[in-house]
């Protein structure tokens, strides 16, 4: 009951944003939603006010049943379902201090409804490239002109967010469906919110919506992102290694803030400090020095249990490629049991091993986001040490699993390259890609097997940092089956408990040629290629483009070429 309790709480909370086409940042128009801890000040209170209670419950030993924790569990769900559906109407924006002119709006409605209805089709005047797109493919289909379509809206209120209700009605009385809203306020000067509306509506009443919005004056301006079967041109995703400060969406999901059953939920000293260390991740942009944390004694204590434990695990049951990397990190003190090393340092050692680098990350990150980075070779990475209540499992990543699963095969060639074609492949990708790549990243990056020497050994970074996990998989319970991304790229995964199910790769080098033929199957319609030089993403799409790219192959092919010979005549 318990764990059921706490998986409502988390489906409640788990805030999911990324730089999603389909989610409504593209192109240059990426700018309402880019702040990661940005939520609506309703949902922000009810959350607060609940899990407050449920904290207090939790630190009576007495009262902390299942029942009691599966009871507040649904309480937390009631109220935040009436919150959503109510955090926009009357009287939400009456109990922030606020009300709306009745009058006034019936007025506007009354207006702005008429003009809806009538024929606003005869100009294109101040229509953006988006909706330029939008309107040729209505009238190139008039079948596609009826159905139902997404959009996704950005508002910009001058009036503050009472006018916001207004603006909902003349979208409902256009033959609009909202689906999805979120508000902040505006950074920008002369407007007071900025807002993010979801629209299911046809493509005809959507052209008609836009040009009638455009003429209200409570509206700052109005913009069209994205909508579902329209291509929008040059799709936004990070071009360079900088753009990566818009890549730090979390899932809130394990938040020790949201989740019941995290270890640290009831644990005030360790929320605090969890805070801290996630503050300074939030405020970390590209270029700035790697920020140094003191670790706790009980944080030390901590690492100190996990790391005597990967030294029992690792003779038997760790790939050759761990073992070796593992070994050059104790060479250079980075790895010792007493001292937890700074990700500053680390970052040097991939650095002069594969060129990979690290950046601090305030928690579980999108998969978009998170793959986004590997493109670039940059591995985002938590910094805070997992709750001392339990040392050997942690249900989102920490410090320790990010230094102990990850980094020693980041230092490895080939599985650094695997790492970053994964992440390569996601640029650009639609959301069911997406989805399929991490998946694939799950089953390999976190919780891969591979074979060596006629023997099963790990190479995940979930069972290298976790021993009842790495023990569960090698232990003939579970099913293995061979490595394949079209099968794996499916296949329903536990991020809750032991995998019933593992892929095993015959080799890095395997794993990455089936990788590589999978992804020439993706429906992306442009190739995109990492610069080592420039530390750009490249899209290859014209021939300038490639016949350079061939001139640097065939100059690379020449250096080959005379070392192989000057190799042959030295043996010779």
């Amino acid at each position: 009951m318990a764990v059921a309790a706490a998986q409502k709480s988390r489906e409640m909370f788990a805030i999911n944003k990324s730089y999603s086409i389909e989610n409504g940042y593209p192109a240059r128009r990426r700018s309402l939603v880019d702040d990661a801890r940005f939520e609506t000040i309703v949902v922000k209170q009810t959350k607060q006010s609940v899990l407050e209670e449920a904290r207090q419950l939790a630190n009576d030993a007495s009262l902390a049943t299942d029942a009691a924790v599966a009871h507040f569990a649904s309480q937390l769900q009631r109220q935040h379902q009436a919150q959503i559906n109510d955090q926009y109407d009357d009287q939400v924006f009456e109990s922030e201090g606020k009300s709306i002119d009745h009058d006034h709006e019936n007025e506007v409605e009354s207006s702005e409804s008429s003009e809806l209805s009538s024929d606003n089709e005869d100009s294109d005047a101040g229509l953006t490239e988006e909706e330029m797109l939008l309107e040729k493919a209505a009238s190139e289909d008039k079948d596609a002109e009826m159905a139902i379509q997404r959009a996704t809206l950005v508002l910009r209120l001058r009036e503050g967010i009472n006018s916001l209700a207004r603006i909902l009605k003349v979208i409902e009385n256009g033959k609009g469906n909202v689906v999805h809203l979120e508000s902040r306020p505006s950074k920008e000067q002369g407007v007071q919110f900025d807002i993010l509306a979801k629209v299911d509506m046809t493509r005809k009443d959507l052209l008609a919506l836009m040009k009638i919005l455009r003429q209200s004056s409570t509206l700052a301006s109005i913009t069209i992102l994205a909508e579902d079967n329209i291509n929008v041109k040059n799709p936004w995703f990070p071009r360079h290694a900088r753009d990566l400060d818009n890549c730090n969406h979390l899932k809130t999901k394990y938040d020790p803030e949201l989740d019941m059953n995290h270890p640290g939920f009831s644990d005030k000293v360790y929320r605090a400090r969890r805070k801290e260390i996630v503050n300074i991740a939030f405020d970390y942009k590209f270029g700035d020095l790697i920020p140094v944390i003191e670790y706790t004694a009980d944080e030390i204590d901590t690492w100190n249990a996990v790391f005597n434990n990967v030294l029992d695990l690792m003779p038997k049951h760790f790939c050759m490629e761990y073992r070796n990397a593992f070994k050059m990190l104790q060479d250079d003190n980075l790895f010792t049991v007493d001292k937890i090393p700074q990700l500053r340092d680390m970052n040097e050692f991939l650095k002069k091993h594969t060129g990979f680098t690290l950046r601090p990350a305030a928690g579980l990150l999108t998969a978009r986001d998170f793959l986004a980075s590997l493109a670039f070779r940059v591995f985002q990475s938590t910094q805070y040490i997992r709750h001392n209540k339990s040392p050997f499992h942690t249900p989102e990543p920490d410090y320790i699993h990010e230094v102990l699963g990850h980094m020693p095969l980041l230092a490895d060639p080939n599985f650094a390259q695997f790492s970053q074609e994964l992440g390569l492949a996601s640029l650009g990708a639609s959301d069911e890609e997406i989805e399929k790549l991490s998946t694939v990243y799950w089953f390999t990056i976190e919780f891969g097997l591979c074979k060596e020497h006629g023997e099963v050994k790990a190479y995940g970074a979930g069972l290298l940092s976790a021993y009842g996990e790495l023990l569960h998989a090698v232990s003939g319970k579970p099913e293995l089956r061979p490595f394949e991304p079209s099968i794996t790229a499916v296949q329903p995964y536990q991020d809750q408990e032991y995998q019933p199910i593992y892929f095993v790769a015959e080799s890095f080098e395997d794993a990455k040629d089936k990788f590589r033929k999978w992804v020439s199957s993706m429906s992306r319609p442009f190739e995109v290629r990492y610069n080592p030089h420039t530390q750009r993403a490249e899209i290859l799409d014209s021939v300038d483009q490639l016949n350079n790219l061939m001139t640097q192959l065939n100059l690379e092919m020449l250096h080959l070429n005379t070392a192989l010979n000057k190799l042959k005549m030295r043996s010779g």
